[in-house]
């Protein structure tokens, strides 16, 4: 049950992200004829050069590019991208339709911004779901399967090669924007995706270092691991005191620290994600823990 409701989670996040990328491209890219990178790019360059519906070069892509994923990233990702590759095209031509959204404004740079804005939104979303949008976020993470690359790295560098191929039939003016709507969009993109992710990691030297694991397991009920350490200065071997904990935590437990030891050392700096226990697990009581570990 708990499974079957984290999938339809997913699945609802994977289409907002959607609707929020294609409620981008028609509201903001495309009235304001900004040019653009991803498969919008691609379909933008077909409609020059051939005619072709701004929403039938996006199926074409989408497709071209799906089963180029499905190949390489195998079936798992084929079903988690078909959601996406069906949804885009769909939700394009649904809001082409709206009138309304064709003249929500005639600033270039307003639009240039909402669109970077919300097209990281939406496909952080998405990403973030261990999906994919379609389109051109695929070979991004091909490469990054293969190679570790940053996805939205590859994204922006992808999308500025797009936005070049249109600079034949496009004023200098249009390719300027167009990169800054690329460059807002990996930025936004780039955050979306770790959110509410973010840790801190504090690391405490103290010879204490027994008292402030112990008052850290009890009072704030996060876990704490040894490190073995060595004094630059006089060479004496000790141990510090690593924990990882919120933002919101750091003052409770510098304050903790401090009551222990004053002159307690702490080395704080931010983590991207962390996995496990308390984090993207669900937390056990702390003794439970601790008995476990006495055991094994």
């Amino acid at each position: 049950m708990k499974q079957a409701a984290k999938q339809i989670r997913s699945v609802g996040v994977v289409v907002l992200g959607n609707a929020i990328l294609t409620f981008a491209i028609a509201a903001f890219v495309l009235p304001n004829r900004l040019i653009s990178g991803g498969v919008t790019g691609i379909a933008l360059v077909f409609e020059h050069f051939f005619a072709m519906d701004v929403s039938a070069g996006v199926a074409v892509a989408n497709g071209v590019l799906f089963l180029a994923g499905a190949v390489v990233l195998g079936k798992k990702f084929a079903l988690t991208t078909l959601l996406s590759t069906l949804l885009y095209p769909v939700f394009l031509s649904l809001f082409r339709q709206l009138d309304v959204l064709q003249h929500l404004t005639q600033d270039t740079l307003l639009a240039a911004l909402y669109a970077g804005i919300l097209m990281g939104a939406g496909m952080g979303l998405v990403i973030r779901e261990g999906s994919s949008t379609g389109g051109m976020d695929i070979p991004p993470l091909i490469l990054n399967k293969y190679f570790g690359w940053s996805v939205p790295a590859l994204i922006y560098v992808f999308d500025t090669a797009i936005l070049l191929t249109q600079v034949f039939f496009s004023t200098s003016e249009q390719v300027l924007y167009g990169i800054a709507v690329v460059l807002v969009t990996s930025l936004v993109m780039d955050r979306v995706m770790v959110m509410g992710k973010n840790q801190t990691q504090v690391t405490i030297i103290t010879p204490r270092y027994e008292e402030v694991a112990q008052a850290v397991q009890e009072k704030l009920d996060r876990g704490c691991t040894f490190l073995e350490t060595v004094s630059g200065h006089l060479h004496r071997p000790g141990r510090a005191v690593m924990t990882v904990i919120s933002q919101r935590e750091l003052a409770a437990l510098n304050k903790l620290v401090q009551g222990i030891d004053g002159e307690a050392f702490l080395v704080i700096s931010k983590v991207n994600e962390v996995r496990g226990r308390g984090f993207s697990m669900g937390k056990r009581h702390t003794a439970a823990v601790s008995d476990q570990a006495a055991r094994e």
